[in-house]
């Protein structure tokens, strides 16, 4: 069974940093899907923030992250990571991972989401 498990939520004061973590589980050949970071603000849509490809080669990241947050990935750990950096209160959210298979975008897995609060 297919597991996508992040972690490193918390709440943090503006400006502040967090690190969260994306394992998922052997059962998936990691460098076979493209990552990507989601957030979820309570009574807004889930919106795309970064996607790195299967080596990381290339990432992507929406405006409202851009040049604070960072995604990067280790094939050996099956893991992705999202450092972000300058929080505001308007990161408020559920993050998510998502896993997409390079070959075929119906094949797609989610983590359970982390809470992110920034507030002082």
């Amino acid at each position: 069974q297919v597991q996508l498990v992040e972690s490193g939520g918390g709440l943090v004061q503006p400006g502040g940093s967090l690190r969260l973590s994306c394992v998922t589980s052997s059962v998936l050949t990691f460098n076979n899907y493209l990552m990507s970071w989601h957030r979820q603000a309570p009574g807004k849509a889930r919106e795309l923030i970064a996607s790195i490809s299967r080596f990381g080669g290339n990432t992507n990241y929406a405006d409202s992250v851009k040049g604070r947050f960072t995604i990067s990935r280790d094939n050996a750990k099956n893991t992705v990571y999202l450092q972000m950096n300058s929080l505001k209160p308007e990161d408020t959210a559920v993050y998510y991972c998502n896993a997409v298979l390079w070959s075929n975008a119906g094949n797609t897995y989610w983590g359970q989401g982390t809470q992110v609060t920034v507030s002082s």
